[in-house]
C-alpha cells in the first residue's frame, strides 16, 4: 500500500498548482507541512513574524501572478468545542477577509480544496484565500489510490469589453479637450504594459501612474505627467482609468481635486468597482490588456491622435518644469544634516534602472515616489491602498528570493522611514540567513513624520519623565539601525553627508554576498514641500 500523509498531500497539491514559494513560521502542527513543501520542490522561507510572512507572500503573488493562499493549522477535530489549544473559529473569521475560506473534510479532499483556493485567488479580481488544516490531519495517512489527482487550474479566462462600449469610449476621448490616462496597479498585475505603451504612443495622450502603476510605462516616458499630477487631475475633462480605483489615493475622483464635470471612462476587471464614487460615462469590463488592444485597434482604424501642439500639453509641460525647479533647489542644498530631497536626488543617480524599489514610510514613501523613477513594470512595491506600515522588508525578501532564484542580476533596494523599519526590522536576520543581498536604506529623521535632535532629546530628559514630555511622534535620536544589520552578519553603514551616502550606496550595490543597511541621518525637521505630494497626508493615517 502506498500511503501518503496530509502534509505530503498539501505540499504536492500546492506544487501541482504551480506554487513555488512558501513563507511562514512553523510550529505544531504545521512543521511537517513546511518540510513536505521542501521535499516537493517548493522553496520555503522562514520568517521572524507571521505578518511579514504574509507580506512576502503577497509580493510574490503580485510579481508572479500567483496570489496568496494562507494555510493555517488548527486544533484536532476531536477536540473541537472542548477548549483545545488556541481553538478559534478560523474558517469563519477568515471568510470576512478572503475570497475563499474552507477546511478539507478529509485527507482525500485536500487536493480539490487547494485547487479551488488557488483558482479562486487568481480568477476575477485577485485576492487571498484561506485553507484550514486540522492538527490531526497533518500526519494522518491515507492510501494514495483513494486520493483523486487534481491537475493545475488553467489561467484565468480572458474577457473582452462590449465592442459598442469600446467605440463609445473612443468617441468620448476624441471629444476631449484635456484628456488624461491614469494607469493603476491593475494594469501592472494584468501584464498590460506592451499594449498600453503602444496605445499611449499612438494616441499621443498624457498619462499619470498611480503609486503601484509606476513602471508599467517608464517614469521618464515623454507622455508621463506625474510631475504635474495635481494640475493634470484638476483640469482633465476626460479620464481613461486603467485598473485604478477612485479611492483616497485618487481623492475619490471628486472636487476640489478633480474637475466636477470630468467624464470617466473606467476599465476594470471587477464589475462591482464600476461607478464607485464617480459614475463612469463608459464602463469597459474585462481583461485590461485585452481591452487596451480593443481601444488600440479603434485608434488605428480611425487614424486618430491627440495633437502634440494642444494647449493642454503646453499647460502640463510648463507645470512639470516649474515643479522640477522647486525639487532641484531642495535637492541641491548642501546643508548637513541632509533633507529628504538631497538624499533621494543622490540615490536616484546611483540606482540601476532595472532594480526593484521597495518603499514604505510617510514622507520617505511620498517623496520617494516622485524622485525615484521606475522603468519596468512590477518593479515598485510599496504600502499601497491600505498604507500599511511594516510591509517593506517582507516585500524585499520576496522580491530578492525571486531575483536570486532566477539569477536575473537585478538589485532589490528597500527604502524605509525609520519608523516603518521598526515594524519588521528583525527580518534583517531572515535576509542574512538566506544570503539575500537586499540593500536597505533607512532615511532616519528620528521620528514619525519628524523627530528631535540629540541635544533636544537630552534637554527633554532633564525636564522630567520622557513619557510625559517627549513628543509622541519622536523616536530615539540617531538610532543605530546599521548595527542591527551588523549583528546578524550583514553590512551596516552610517552616513551623514552626501559623500558618505554616495560611497555607501555604491559599496552596497557592489556587494552580492550579503544584505546591507545604510542608516542615513537627516534633518529631524525635514519635510515635504507644501501641498506637492498629497498621496498620503496625516489625515489619512
Amino acid at each position: 500500500m502506498d500511503e501518503v500523509t496530509g502534509a505530503q498531500l498539501i505540499a504536492e497539491s500546492l506544487k501541482a498548482q504551480k506554487v513555488d514559494y512558501m513563507f511562514g513560521i512553523v510550529g505544531v502542527p504545521i512543521i511537517e507541512v513546511a518540510m513536505a513543501a521542501q521535499a516537493a520542490g517548493i522553496k520555503y522561507v522562514g520568517m521572524r513574524n507571521e505578518q511579514a510572512a504574509c507580506y512576502a507572500a503577497s509580493a510574490i503573488g503580485y510579481i508572479t501572478g500567483r496570489p496568496v493562499v494562507v494555510i493555517g493549522g488548527s486544533s484536532d477535530r476531536n477536540q473541537e468545542t472542548a477548549g483545545a489549544f488556541q481553538e478559534f473559529p478560523q474558517v469563519e473569521a477568515c471568510r470576512l477577509y478572503s475570497k475563499f475560506s474552507a477546511r478539507p473534510s478529509s485527507l482525500e479532499a485536500i487536493p480539490s480544496v487547494i485547487e479551488k483556493a488557488v483558482r479562486t485567488s487568481i480568477y476575477g479580481r485577485p485576492g487571498a484565500c484561506y485553507v484550514d488544516i486540522a492538527g490531526d490531519m497533518v500526519n494522518a495517512k491515507v492510501d494514495r489510490s483513494k486520493v483523486r489527482e487534481v491537475s493545475c487550474c488553467p489561467p484565468p479566462p480572458v474577457s473582452l469589453a462590449d465592442q459598442g462600449s469600446v467605440t463609445e469610449a473612443i468617441s468620448v476621448l476624441k471629444a476631449a479637450k484635456t484628456p488624461l490616462v491614469i494607469i493603476g496597479k491593475g494594469a501592472a498585475y494584468g501584464r498590460a504594459e506592451g499594449a498600453l505603451r503602444e496605445f499611449v504612443e499612438i494616441s499621443g495622450l498624457p498619462f499619470l501612474p498611480t503609486p503601484m502603476g509606476k513602471g508599467v510605462l517608464p517614469d521618464d516616458h515623454p507622455n508621463c505627467v506625474a510631475a504635474a499630477r495635481s494640475r493634470a487631475l484638476l483640469q482633465a475633462d476626460v479620464i481613461l482609468l486603467f485598473g485604478a480605483r477612485l479611492n483616497w489615493i485618487l481623492h475619490f475622483g471628486l472636487p476640489p481635486r478633480f474637475n466636477p464635470n470630468v467624464k470617466i471612462v473606467q476599465v476594470d476587471l471587477c464589475a462591482e468597482e464600476m461607478g464607485n464614487n464617480v459614475r463612469p460615462v463608459v464602463a469597459l469590463l474585462g481583461d485590461i490588456s485585452a481591452i487596451v488592444t480593443q481601444l488600440l485597434m479603434c485608434v488605428r482604424k480611425d487614424d486618430w491622435k491627440y495633437p502634440s501642439n494642444a494647449e493642454w500639453w503646453s499647460t502640463l509641460k510648463s507645470k512639470i518644469v516649474a515643479n522640477a525647479k522647486i525639487s532641484k533647489a531642495l535637492a541641491l542644498q548642501s546643508a548637513v544634516p541632509m533633507n529628504y530631497y538631497t538624499v533621494f536626488h543622490h540615490i536616484s543617480q546611483l540606482l540601476p534602472h532595472d532594480c526593484i524599489i521597495v518603499s514604505e514610510g510617510a514622507n520617505t514613501m511620498d517623496i520617494g515616489r516622485t524622485m525615484l523613477n521606475n522603468y519596468l513594470p512590477r518593479h515598485r512595491l510599496d504600502a499601497g491602498t491600505f498604507g500599511t506600515m511594516g510591509v517593506g522588508l517582507g516585500f524585499a525578501i520576496a522580491a530578492a528570493a525571486v531575483e536570486s532564484s532566477q539569477n536575473t542580476g537585478r538589485r532589490v533596494v528597500c527604502v524605509e522611514g525609520d519608523s516603518a523599519f521598526g515594524f519588521s526590522g528583525m527580518e534583517v536576520e531572515t535576509m542574512c540567513r538566506y544570503n539575500l543581498p537586499v540593500v536597505i536604506i533607512v532615511v532616519n529623521n528620528n521620528g514619525i513624520y519628524s523627530g528631535v535632535d540629540p541635544e533636544t532629546w537630552k534637554a527633554m530628559k532633564q525636564m522630567g519623565e520622557l513619557t510625559s514630555v517627549a513628543p509622541p511622534v519622536s523616536l530615539l535620536p540617531e538610532a543605530r539601525y546599521d548595527e542591527v544589520m551588523k549583528a546578524f552578519g550583514g553590512q551596516g553603514l552610517l552616513v551623514r553627508t552626501v559623500e558618505e551616502l554616495r560611497s555607501a550606496l555604491q559599496l552596497s550595490l557592489s556587494d552580492w554576498e550579503r544584505p546591507s543597511l545604510i542608516n542615513v541621518l537627516i534633518d529631524p525637521s525635514s519635510d515635504r514641500k507644501q501641498q506637492e505630494f498629497p498621496w498620503l497626508t496625516r489625515s489619512n493615517l
